[in-house]
Formats: structure tokens, C-alpha cells, sequence
């Protein structure tokens, strides 16, 4: 068939012009079904980024509301507000998980923590006096002192130290160490004994020696960072490396002190007695112990300001350089010398009490500086002592314990420690004069903190290097203010600022590094 030009238009346009004919149904009835399913995806993919969006909402206003400087504020409130206020919930068939009323409930305080503190009559008369230092009744402090037989009770210190008792008979147990004293089996004990005395209101039971020395305010900060609710068992190790492997690294040294949560303690006092049958061979108590959570399965907890010191000789060098951490305890205060110089062991702990009280958190913490003017760098042992050096020291050597004590093992030498540490000077010039504290106030105007410390005058090697002496130097003087939330934080080192310098005295500003600050070496 033969089609015209004409036709071939009519034949191509007919169907747009005929929309009320036949033609223009079929076509409307084809759009139908796109137009539909074009609708459905855009309500679909409406649907799906609104829904997105308020999820990333909902996330993110959450995150504001319980962040507070980039960590998340716990929620603090009463137990018993919370079963009061929470009660009607029952009629809903509503209730908190333990882990829920973990999270909500009040911060671990000194009077949810019950001591055990191990002490011999024999030594009572004389370490009562360590005990004395830290127990404070008025805070609510609960512990028992448990002794192997009667000792004679004073009326003049009634409510100076803990209830007095004596533990149970464990004549019972094995004890088959040539070397060591069944002692040890009663001691191990105590923990238990402690528990079956019904206590209310436990959170942790924390044993000591009597004659650790316990900063009960950091120990509360430790113990706030674990879940009381769980199984814990916090300590540390000795100094000593060959006695960590005599004994073990996994085991918690008691005259450094170690907390065992609630939860774990009943699970203990279940299994100790047969537990302790089972290893009458072993030497002391604390091993005995760490046998027993082996065979529970909890592991130490290691936190580093716990200090057993099985270190003979001057504290000096731990205690100037100690770790960044809360110090928690002191121990083995009959063996060292005094940590402050010209006093007795129980007058020295008597002064580390006045920073205690301005700034527990603070207490040894050290920071380090450099004083660029004369060349001479500045290490800050907040409330103890302060070290100035000739030259230009690295914050990498200062923060390194010098060795100013000796091994448990007399025959070892340094390498024998479990911790790295350097000589007390490498150069006659650089030995270091030290500035011991001597006092310390609040400066309430101003909310800081203001030490004194004196220097220790004792002879020096002669130093023929050109340069200022710190000999002339009689006073530093420390600002510092207190920081109840220091470890709330990361651990991080203080910052220290050289705020004068003069012939006889240096002024020195310590607290929370700004930003961009470090601790930087300068050319001497």
C-alpha cells in the first residue's frame, strides 16, 4: 500500500488528537501504573530518611544531654529513693536489672568498704600507731582489727582504731612450709571471717596490714571505677621481681593492701576452707588467696597505687617519681627509713596527712618543668619534695625512680626490680638538691593550694660547670589547685610553670596541662 506524505502525517498525529476516542484510553490506561509506582517509590524513600534522620537525632541528643566534656555523666541516685520513687512500677510489671540499678544507684563511699586489717600482738603496742593515722571513725569507717591473742585495750582510744578480735582456731588446717609460719593460714581467713560477721550495706572488703598506711579517699576513687556488683579481686604486685617470681605476678600482695568485691567474697567463704587444704605447702597468706581465685577463675585487678615496698633503705626515689595514679597505700613503714628527713617514722606520715587533707588526689603526683633562664630542671613531687637539677634532664629520665633503696634480696642488683629504674646521678653535677615540704595551706581567696618546701642541706660534690647553683636556693614554693575529679580523666602527668626565679627562692605553678602544653626539652 502506497502512503502520501499527507497520510503518513494524519496517520502519525491521529491518536494525540483523538484523546476522547479509543487511542487516547489505552494510552492514559499505560501512564496509570508508572505514575502510580513512581508515587509509591517517593513515599518509600520519603519514609526510609525521615526515619534515618530521627534516629541520628534521638543518638545525638542523647549523647548531649549525659556528655560532659566528652565523658558520660552517670546518672547518682539514692537505692532507696529509687525503690521509693519506683514502687508504683511493681503494679506494671516493671523492674530494674541489677545492672540497670549498678548504673543509677549512689557512688561507692567509705562506708560501703569494710577493712581486715591482719596485725600480731606482739607488734600491736608499737603499729597501732600506723592504724591511727587513717582511721576515721567520723567517716563512717568500718573494719576489724584480728589478732592472734589479747592485747591490753586503753580507754583513751576508744574510737582511735578499729573493733578488736581474735581469729578463729585454724589449727585444724595443714600448714607444711619449713620456711614460713601457719600464721599465714589465719590470715588468709580473715577476709571470711569478716564477711560471716553480717554486715549490712558491703560493697567491698579491703585487707591491709598493720602497718599499711591507706589514702582512703583515692582508695574510694579506685574503687568507683569497678562494678561492685561483679567479681573483683584489686592489688598489686611487689617491687621485687624475684619475689613476684618466687610468688606470682596474678597474686595481690596484702601489706600493700587488695579490695575483693561483695559478690566474690560469698563466693570465697563457700570454698576457702577446702580450698586452704589443698595447698599446705604454700608459704604465706596472700599466695594461699590467689590460689583460691584461681580455682574461682578471677584474676588480679592490677592497679598501681597499691604499694607493698619490699624495698629496704630511702623511699626517696619511688615517692619522687610515682606512678600516674592515685596513691592508695604504704606498707612495710618499719623497714624503710622515714620519707621525710630529721623525724620519726610516725611524725613523717603525720605531716604527708596536712596534703592529704587539701588535695588527696594530688598527693606525689609529679610533674616536671624547666627553669630555660638558668638552665636547670625542676621535678614537683606534689606534697613531699621537689627536685632541682643542673642541666637539662628528659621528662623520659625524671619520671624513672632513682635508685635511692635497695632489693628485697639483698644479694640483687637493680636489674632485679620489676620496674625500670636509673642511677641517682650520672654526673657528680647533676646529683639533685631536694626541697623536702615543710607546710601547706589552702589560699581560700584565690582556691589554691600554697606548700613550702625546704631544701635538705646535705653536702654536694664540687661542680666546676659555668653555670647558676641551686645551693643558693633555700625555698620553693608551690601553687596548686585541688583537682577532686583528677582522675575522672585519662591518666596524664601535671604540668608544672616556672613563675620566678630568684636567687633564693623559685615559685612554681602545678595543675592540669593547657592545651598544647608539654613538658619540652631546651638546649642548655
Amino acid at each position: 500500500m502506497k502512503v502520501n506524505q499527507k497520510d503518513s502525517d494524519k496517520i502519525f498525529w491521529d491518536p494525540m488528537k483523538n484523546v476522547g476516542g479509543v487511542g487516547g484510553n489505552n494510552s492514559q490506561n499505560k501512564s496509570l501504573p508508572k505514575l502510580m509506582i513512581w508515587l509509591i517509590l517517593f513515599v518509600s524513600a520519603t519514609y526510609v530518611v525521615y526515619t534515618i534522620k530521627l534516629l541520628t537525632t534521638s543518638r545525638s541528643c542523647e549523647d548531649d544531654i549525659f556528655r560532659h566534656h566528652g565523658t558520660k555523666m552517670p546518672i547518682l541516685v539514692d537505692k532507696n529513693v529509687i525503690n521509693g520513687t519506683l514502687g508504683s512500677y511493681s503494679g506494671r510489671n516493671r523492674s530494674l536489672s541489677e545492672g540497670e540499678m549498678s548504673r543509677i544507684e549512689k557512688k561507692t563511699g567509705l562506708e560501703h568498704i569494710v577493712f581486715g586489717i591482719a596485725a600480731s600482738s606482739k607488734l600491736w603496742s608499737k603499729r597501732k600507731s600506723y592504724i591511727k593515722l587513717w582511721w576515721k571513725p567520723e567517716l563512717k569507717m568500718r573494719g576489724i582489727v584480728w589478732l592472734d591473742s589479747k592485747v591490753k585495750n586503753y580507754p583513751n582510744e576508744k574510737g582511735l582504731l578499729p573493733e578488736l578480735r581474735i581469729s578463729e582456731d585454724t589449727s585444724k588446717f595443714s600448714y607444711k612450709n619449713k620456711q614460713g609460719h601457719r600464721s599465714a593460714i589465719r590470715i588468709s581467713r580473715i577476709v571470711s571471717e569478716t564477711l560471716r560477721l553480717g554486715m549490712e550495706n558491703v560493697r567491698w572488703f579491703v585487707m591491709g596490714d598493720d602497718d599499711t598506711v591507706f589514702v582512703t579517699d583515692n582508695l574510694v576513687r579506685v574503687l568507683n571505677k569497678y562494678d561492685h556488683n561483679q567479681y573483683y579481686y584489686i592489688g598489686s604486685s611487689s617491687e621485687s621481681h624475684l619475689q613476684n617470681i618466687y610468688f606470682s605476678y596474678g597474686m595481690a600482695y596484702g601489706g600493700g593492701g587488695f579490695a575483693i568485691s561483695y559478690p566474690l567474697a560469698k563466693a570465697l567463704v563457700k570454698m576457702q576452707d577446702r580450698c586452704i587444704q589443698r595447698y599446705p605447702v604454700l608459704y604465706g597468706s596472700d599466695d594461699r588467696m590467689q590460689a583460691c581465685m584461681a580455682e574461682l577463675g578471677v584474676p588480679l585487678t592490677r592497679e598501681v597505687g597499691f604499694h607493698q615496698y619490699d624495698v629496704y633503705g630511702n623511699l626517696f626515689g619511688l615517692l619522687a617519681a610515682h606512678p600516674v595514679a592515685p596513691l592508695v597505700t604504704l606498707h612495710h613503714l618499719d623497714v624503710v627509713e622515714p620519707i621525710f628527713p630529721n623525724a620519726t617514722r610516725v611524725e613523717a606520715l603525720q605531716r604527708l596527712t596536712i596534703p592529704i587533707k587539701l588535695d588527696s588526689a594530688g598527693l606525689m603526683q609529679q610533674s616536671i618543668c624547666y627553669d630555660k633562664d638558668k638552665s636547670w630542671t625542676v621535678s614537683v613531687s606534689w606534697g613531699f619534695a621537689i627536685q632541682v637539677f643542673r642541666g637539662v634532664l628528659s621528662p623520659r629520665e625524671v619520671e624513672m625512680p632513682s635508685r635511692t633503696f635497695l632489693n628485697w634480696y639483698r644479694r640483687a642488683d637493680y636489674t632485679a626490680y620489676a620496674f625500670n629504674t636509673r642511677p641517682v646521678m650520672r654526673n657528680i653535677c647533676q646529683k639533685p638538691f631536694v626541697f623536702y615540704m615543710t607546710k601547706a595551706k589552702m589560699n581560700h581567696s584565690l582556691e589554691e593550694t600554697v606548700s613550702h618546701y625546704t631544701r635538705h642541706r646535705v653536702p654536694h660534690p664540687v661542680c666546676k660547670w659555668k653555670m647558676a647553683d641551686p645551693a643558693e636556693v633555700d625555698l620553693v614554693e608551690v601553687h596548686k589547685k585541688p583537682d577532686p575529679h583528677l582522675w575522672d580523666r585519662s591518666p596524664r602527668r601535671s604540668c608544672c610553670r616556672i613563675m620566678s626565679s630568684t636567687k633564693k627562692k623559685i615559685v612554681v605553678d602545678v595543675g592540669h596541662c593547657r592545651e598544647g602544653e608539654v613538658s619540652e626539652i631546651t638546649s642548655q
